[in-house]
């Protein structure tokens, strides 16, 4: 529940509470407040009425982290380039920097790219940028792909691999991917459409809120090792601690400067990408450079050894499970609802299982289950939406978002 500064009056967007900073007209960013005043936000509407889309994504896990390898089929080498979890748009350009870099080493003058989700757009376009001649072969434009559907904030380890499969070494090798993306991100802040923005995000909580450790739990007999599947959370690996330095970290609020009546919260500030513009841009780029798009579905690897180029980098996300028969990956069920776009509540807020984040594209809503942890979803390959879910999702937040006269009610 915001304090004050969600009356009557604050719903309708006329007026901020007297108690607290004027809030700034749709679509600006407010000044700082001043010294013993706390920031005034609007609240973001979460009736279901607002509710516009509801989206499912399968997010490609591989326990021993993303297929970065190379292979030959017949005289063509294939560089691969999928299987990061739920991390592929945060490590979108560090991974096509390792596999350009790779594909490179045989100095080709040209490449075909397979897929056009994030990792196989991204990876055309550092293509390009080194000078090679580029055509993306896939079956749907980046707009038409898993991609396209998932929640868009920078989450790097997010199911990214198992910590005992992925081994000691994975965690540099994340490192320089995290590290490269996030300044190639940052190149994108401020532009046109604001493809790439940060945001306040407020975690809150009616207890205190503590960093969870995930231990593992000894009445757990079966893990990956035994059955193919990541069993418990402390399987996972963990790596955000190493970009701590470039990260903003979550700090507590003290009451004087919470804005919600939930007696804890903390606040971070978090990068996010907003899928229509940073979409756009990309295609926009890989054009403007003079890559090709040809529209074709692959069937089997053989297929691509037929490709005038014989230098391919292989960014087909999940679908390399079907197409490479890389039973190794493992589907990871996710699933948004989309309220209608409110610029003038830019800011995210998570309270109890229940998270929304404010971006021009949409307000992105997503129910989750914290007990479950990383599991939630794991080996859940449906791509049918729940909309039920994401409405009980609304009605959870919704106090938080109550005006005072309600709540007094």
């Amino acid at each position: 529940m915001l304090k004050g500064s969600l009356g009557a009056a604050a719903l309708l967007g006329l007026q901020a509470c007297a108690s607290t900073a004027k809030v700034a007209q749709a679509g600006t960013t407010p000044p700082p407040p001043a010294p013993g005043k706390r920031v005034s936000l609007l609240p973001i509407r979460v009736t279901p009425d607002q509710l516009i889309d509801v989206k499912c994504c399968i997010r490609p896990l591989r326990a021993a982290g993303p297929n970065l390898g190379t292979e030959m089929v017949g005289s063509t080498l294939v560089v691969h380039n999928y299987g990061h979890g739920g991390s592929g748009w945060s490590l979108s350009w560090g991974s096509a920097d390792i596999a350009v870099g790779k594909a490179l080493t045989v100095l080709p003058r040209e490449i075909a790219v397979v897929g056009c989700g994030i990792i196989g757009l991204t990876t055309a376009i550092v293509a390009l940028q080194a000078g090679l001649k580029v055509t993306i072969y896939a079956r749907d434009p980046i707009q038409r792909t898993r991609s396209f559907r998932a929640s868009g904030s920078f989450t790097p380890d997010s199911r990214v691999a198992l910590g005992e499969q992925a081994g000691p070494a994975f965690g540099d090798l994340w490192e320089r991917m995290a590290r490269y993306s996030w300044k190639a991100f940052r190149t994108y802040i401020g532009v046109a459409g604001n493809p790439v923005e940060f945001s306040d995000s407020y975690q809150l909580s009616d207890t205190p809120i503590t960093r969870r450790v995930w231990t593992a739990d000894p009445a757990i007999t079966q893990s990956f090792a035994t059955s193919g599947r990541p069993q418990q959370n402390s399987e996972f690996g963990h790596y955000s601690d190493r970009i701590r330095d470039i990260v903003p970290q979550a700090v507590p609020l003290a009451p004087e400067d919470n804005p919600f009546s939930a007696p804890y919260a903390t606040r971070a500030s978090q990068m996010y990408f907003n899928f229509a513009s940073y979409g756009h841009l990309l295609m926009s780029e890989f054009f403007a450079r003079g890559g090709q798009f040809v529209m074709r579905d692959f069937h089997n690897p053989a297929e691509l050894a037929t490709l005038r180029e014989k230098v391919v980098i292989h960014c087909t996300g999940y679908a390399a499970r079907d197409l490479w028969q890389d039973k190794t990956v493992i589907p990871v069920r996710g699933q948004t609802g989309w309220l209608v776009p409110q610029p003038e509540a830019h800011y995210g807020v998570r309270y109890k299982n229940v998270s929304l984040l404010s971006k021009s594209d949409g307000v992105v809503v997503m129910n989750t289950n914290p007990d479950l942890g990383e599991m939630l979803g794991v080996g859940n390959s449906m791509e049918l939406p729940n909309k039920a879910d994401i409405e009980e999702g609304l009605k959870i937040i919704a106090p938080v978002f109550a005006p005072a006269a309600a709540r007094r009610a």
